[in-house]
């Protein structure tokens, strides 16, 4: 927003280091701010000096804060039990030998309305997803998984163009196209069950980076092949080096070797 009027600036600059420091409040300051200029006003039009009624305006905010002080506790609660909780976090990924801890390994995941005494470490990685269909399973043991990079959907032309459908006849063409695609990725996906009749191995679980449309999930759901889709490059990273799985970034490169668990 480009401001000219020098007070409404600083207000914006107001807004914009209690965001910077705290990261919340910022209408409540401005709002605030707004009320005390609005009584400031009353004092100017009596003729008091704007140097005295800033003076008054000091002198009530350290009154204010010495009342805050003294009505204001110190709040320890759950002190011992997030400090344990933090060092088994940094012992579970520190590197001892070479005396390092990676703390890029070590994710906060807050939820709101929940209490401190809620707090837990898990031994693994949190995804705050659901999965693509709510006909999915909702729990998979011993899952194999297809970590993707690439999308469930058609490919997009970088350029705009028109198609013009005018029977039913090229309607049904087209879906079939799009059919065709949807089905040879899923299959794709499925295949790996199937190479190997005597061993455990094929994909049981699909974590995607990007989306996919109604016709695909879809198709996952008939295939009975869950899906996790629109997760975070950072995620699908941790995700990796927690399963042993590689990141795929075409559905041609996908084989068995490269499925996490």
């Amino acid at each position: 927003m480009d401001v000219d009027n020098q007070i409404a600036k600083l207000m914006v600059e107001l807004s914009r280091s209690q965001d910077y420091e705290i990261g919340d409040g910022t209408t409540g300051v401005v709002v605030m701010a707004g009320a005390l200029l609005e009584q400031a006003e009353r004092l100017l039009e009596r003729g008091i000096h704007p140097i005295r009624i800033a003076e008054g305006y000091e002198m009530a905010s350290r009154i204010a804060v010495e009342h805050l002080e003294r009505i204001a506790q110190n709040v320890n609660r759950c002190k011992r039990a997030l400090a344990e909780i933090s060092v088994k976090a940094v012992l579970s990924v520190a590197d001892l030998e070479r005396k390092d801890v990676n703390l890029d390994l070590i994710k906060v995941e807050g939820k709101v309305g929940g209490k401190l005494e809620d707090t837990e470490l898990i031994y693994g990685i949190t995804v705050d997803k659901d999965m693509s269909h709510p006909q999915m399973p909702k729990q998979i043991e011993d899952a194999k998984i297809a970590i993707l990079t690439c999308p469930f959907e058609p490919p997009k032309p970088k350029t705009k163009h028109k198609v013009d459908i005018d029977t039913v006849e090229k309607f049904q063409t087209l879906r079939q196209q799009e059919q065709k695609y949807f089905d040879d990725m899923v299959q794709k996906c499925k295949l790996v069950l199937i190479v190997m009749l005597f061993q455990d191995v094929g994909a049981t679980l699909v974590i995607c980076q990007w989306g996919f449309d109604d016709e695909a999930n879809h198709l996952l759901m008939h295939q009975n092949l869950p899906a996790v889709r629109w997760v975070g490059g950072v995620e699908l990273e941790l995700i990796a080096i927690a399963t042993g799985g590689r990141i795929v970034p075409r559905f041609q490169e996908l084989t068995p070797e490269k499925l996490g668990r």
